[in-house]
């Protein structure tokens, strides 16, 4: 523990020497042609060791504020007008709000004078086709994609259009795993959430109900959001059901796997699966009309809008979502999703990559390097409710911007429950499949011999044809 402690102060002083100069030498503090303090009186100023003090004076000479002469200094250099380079910077169009992307920006710019970073804000929709055709076309030089984003390049077989980089040390190494490729990571973890339980306090205490805790089953929450929603204009329970980062959820809690249903032959068979018996679940839930509302949606935003407008109860979302409930007057707090066999919960993963085809890698680069560090992190930290990739980041403890729940710690009580969606033992090709009847199943409309019957159909002639090609 102690050493931890010395690491993170360490980068704590080394972060400050950084800041501290760049910011005398943008004040002017520090004039134009004149030379920085030596070296030596910069070990003593910010209790560094020499060769620390070297790194960070690298920072300074990449940013282009100062160049280094041998046996003479460090000299602050003039802003470079000409030569700039623009980077192109890709992502999902919710996103700018819920990161503070613009405060993040602003900063790599006075980082970085010389870089001009142009958003391109994309549509969520076949989001994973939009970047593979940006990056073949070099439209893009650097992307935020997800886990599942990935998986899809990675079917595709086109993760070489994503540049190999260094794992960052002070990231958990089940957020950088997903996205690597042979030894190289090919995606920098960004901000991370699990999927969790975020509820209406007020709802809960006007009705006299205990709120949600890691305790509850299914069963719990169909029980209490009946008696939640009792007499009122609002329903118990409501999520967006097509979303591959929802339904499979049940799935996961079912205690078995796709590949587990894979007889001696390795041809599916589903009859008597608990796989099956956890699409149950979603059935009656959808089918009690007083807990459930019968609306049709479009994406995970009707959920939450509904939510924000005080239409349901409770709703199934990530720590992103609660970024849009910061500046409401609405009181909520979050809880552990119920569980059925077991507890596990969905984690999503967003990170940055950069185009292997770009003609500005190395300026690329630095923009994912600065929005994966600590000062980029802890902005994070400070002034969104997301949950920043940096750990050391998130053990940081002083003044924050704005509320945050009671329990928005949760995520870390709940590291044990992380899954990913590979872990069922489909592709996301295969999901996609099925998808339609599994919905079809859980509306009522195919029987359980009939969803049966359709899955095995369509997974083994999916096998059988990867198995030719």
């Amino acid at each position: 523990m102690q050493k931890r402690n010395s690491r993170k102060f360490f980068r704590i002083r080394l972060e400050e020497m950084i800041q501290t100069l760049r910011h005398e030498i943008h004040s002017g503090s520090i004039a134009i042609g004149s030379y920085l303090p030596s070296e030596s009186d910069l070990e003593v100023r910010f209790g560094l060791s020499n060769a620390s003090v070297r790194n960070g004076l690298k920072v300074l000479v990449d940013e282009g504020l100062i160049e280094k002469i041998p046996r003479v200094g460090n000299r602050v250099i003039p802003p470079v007008e000409e030569g700039r380079t623009t980077i192109k910077f890709g992502y999902v169009n919710t996103i700018p709000k819920l990161v503070e992307m613009q405060e993040l920006l602003n900063e790599f710019g006075k980082r970085y004078p010389h870089i001009d970073v142009q958003p391109l804000e994309l549509s969520s929709g076949n989001y994973s086709t939009s970047l593979k055709e940006y990056l073949q076309s070099e439209i893009m030089d650097v992307v935020l994609m997800n886990n599942n984003n990935y998986q899809d390049f990675l079917e595709q077989g086109c993760t070489e259009l994503l540049e190999p980089m260094e794992e960052q040390p002070d990231t958990y190494r089940f957020l950088s795993d997903p996205f690597r490729y042979g030894y190289r990571n090919r995606v920098r973890p960004f901000i991370y959430s699990p999927v969790v339980l975020c509820y209406n306090k007020q709802h809960f205490k006007e009705a006299g109900v205990s709120p949600p805790d890691s305790s509850w089953t299914w069963d719990d929450l169909f029980a209490n959001g009946r008696k939640v929603a009792e007499g009122q204009d609002w329903y118990g329970f409501y999520f967006y059901l097509p979303s591959r980062n929802r339904w499979p959820l049940f799935l996961l809690q079912s205690g078995t796997t796709f590949a587990a249903e894979q007889d001696d032959e390795g041809k599916y068979r589903f009859s008597g699966s608990k796989l099956l018996d956890s699409l149950g679940t979603i059935r009656k839930l959808i089918g009690m009309k007083d807990v459930f509302p019968a609306v049709l949606s479009e994406s995970d935003a009707d959920a939450e809008a509904l939510f924000l407008q005080g239409k349901v109860s409770m709703i199934m979302t990530t720590y992103y979502f609660l970024n849009q409930l910061r500046q409401s007057d609405l009181a909520f707090d979050i809880a552990p999703l119920p569980r059925l066999q077991n507890a596990d919960t969905l984690l999503i993963i967003n990170g940055l990559a950069v185009n292997s085809k770009s003609q500005n890698k190395d300026a690329s680069m630095l923009l994912v390097d600065f929005l994966t560090s600590h000062e980029a992190q802890l902005i994070i930290r400070r002034k969104t409710l997301n949950i920043a990739a940096n750990r050391l980041v998130m053990d940081w403890e002083g003044e924050e911007v704005g509320y945050r729940p009671a329990r928005f710690q949760l995520y870390r009580e709940i590291f044990p429950t992380y899954r990913l969606v590979t872990e069922l033992g489909l592709s996301n090709l295969q999901l996609k499949e099925i998808q339609r009847d599994i919905m079809l199943f859980v509306s009522g409309l195919l029987d359980n011999d009939e969803l049966c019957r359709r899955l095995e159909e369509i997974l083994n002639a999916v096998n059988q044809e990867t198995q030719h090609s």
